[in-house]
């Protein structure tokens, strides 16, 4: 047992870190919501939603920058520091690949989504609704059974949108003529399939700090 899981059964329950990762995951699935509304909306409608996103992505920064604040004033913190770090910083990643790719859908006029792109931000959404479940369960650390399964289907979910967006990209260089078009879809979708790959890594440390506490 470390000195800091000592101090934790004589100190009261954390009040600053469990709330910053509810808000920061609370967020995150509030932004990939929004991201496959505006991939399912017509284009015309779709800058309303990149800018909800821009709006989203920057609180979850600030969410993130608060975390590091917190932790260096707090001598004692719920579980491993570095824990903390790697969490919040992979949520932050997460919520930074999906605005990625709404910007890129902005900044290249994309007019016409592929079904490859609305399955992404599908698999996406649900791997972030995950992650909310999964923090919420962190909090007693009562059951970190749970924490395992929802990490297992994140995981799950990271495999699908690999072969979501390898068959996407076939399709891409076997159908699309244009240039400029090809550049613009894999661009997008190399966004969407990172931001799967940042919710494994939320899942990597949910399981690693589950672990330590088993």
């Amino acid at each position: 047992m470390t000195l800091n899981s000592i101090f934790q059964f004589l100190v009261p329950k954390d009040k600053k870190f469990f709330p910053l990762f509810e808000q920061a995951s609370a967020n995150l699935i509030v932004l990939a919501e929004t991201l496959h509304e505006a991939v399912n909306a017509p284009k015309i409608e779709r800058e309303e939603y990149f800018q909800k996103i821009e709006e989203l992505e920057a609180i979850i920064e600030e969410i993130t920058h608060r975390t590091h604040l917190e932790l260096s004033r707090n001598f004692i913190t719920p579980f491993d520091r570095e824990d903390i770090h790697s969490l919040i910083k992979a949520i932050d990643n997460v919520a930074d690949y999906m605005h990625g790719a709404a910007s890129r859908m902005r900044l290249y006029q994309v007019e016409k989504i592929t079904k490859s792109i609305r399955k992404l931000t599908e698999i996406n959404l649900e791997a972030c609704q995950l992650i909310g479940l999964a923090i919420g369960e962190l909090k007693d650390m009562n059951n970190l059974k749970a924490i395992s399964d929802y990490c297992k289907r994140i995981n799950k979910l990271e495999s699908k949108a690999d072969v979501v967006f390898d068959k996407a990209v076939a399709d891409i260089f076997e159908n699309e003529t244009d240039a400029k078009n090809i550049i613009k879809y894999k661009e997008v979708l190399s966004a969407l399939e990172s931001a799967s790959d940042k919710c494994k890594s939320v899942a990597n440390v949910l399981e690693q700090i589950s672990v330590k506490h088993s």
